[in-house]
């Protein structure tokens, strides 16, 4: 009898460790490719940007300027996305359902003066990745971004569609800004 009553427990572990190991895995994966990512800063503020989205972990890959993002579930796994998109980063996604937002404000047609914002610019690689993409926009005629600067005003006769193509192709994300004061 105390036999049974001491292996009784044991069993009931052995079947608890059956069940989860038995467990289907219910975590969802996407992989970003195109993020720039071009230091450990840039790493950290995609680190930053997915902490509030319970459960988001990021596996960033420098020189392959990929992330790996898992999360509990898609809907987790579309908020890290979309978090890493407001935080200046853009990018392509592995899963088709899984979007980005690609909205920039950019008016058609070609204009004088763009105030933009919302970009990530961490160091001075992020600036020059950043100058070169706006150098390969026809008729810009602004100066170079500094670096930490998130929030800048391009001058010119240029596209203000063609501007974000580039900033975007080149792994950014940002929004035309309300005209400075």
């Amino acid at each position: 009898m105390k036999l049974t009553a001491l292996l009784a427990p044991l069993f009931v572990l052995v079947g608890l460790m059956t069940l989860t190991a038995a467990a289907p895995d219910t975590t969802a994966t996407v992989t970003l490719s195109n993020v720039h990512l071009c230091c450990p800063k840039c790493v950290t503020g995609v680190n930053t940007a997915i902490a509030p989205v319970t459960g988001a972990k990021a596996v960033c890959d420098t020189s392959a300027k990929t992330v790996v993002l898992t999360a509990p579930d898609k809907d987790s796994l579309q908020k890290a996305v979309s978090a890493i998109v407001t935080a200046g980063y853009y990018c392509k996604t592995s899963d088709s359902t899984i979007t980005v937002d690609s909205a920039t404000g950019a008016p058609d047609g070609k204009v004088a003066t763009l105030n933009v914002t919302g970009i990530h610019n961490c160091c001075g690689s992020c600036a020059t990745a950043i100058n070169a993409a706006i150098a390969k926009v026809p008729g810009v005629t602004s100066a170079p971004i500094k670096a930490n600067t998130t929030s800048f005003t391009v001058t010119g006769d240029f596209s203000a569609k063609s501007l974000f193509d580039e900033l975007q192709t080149a792994g950014f994300a940002a929004k035309v800004a309300a005209a400075p004061k």
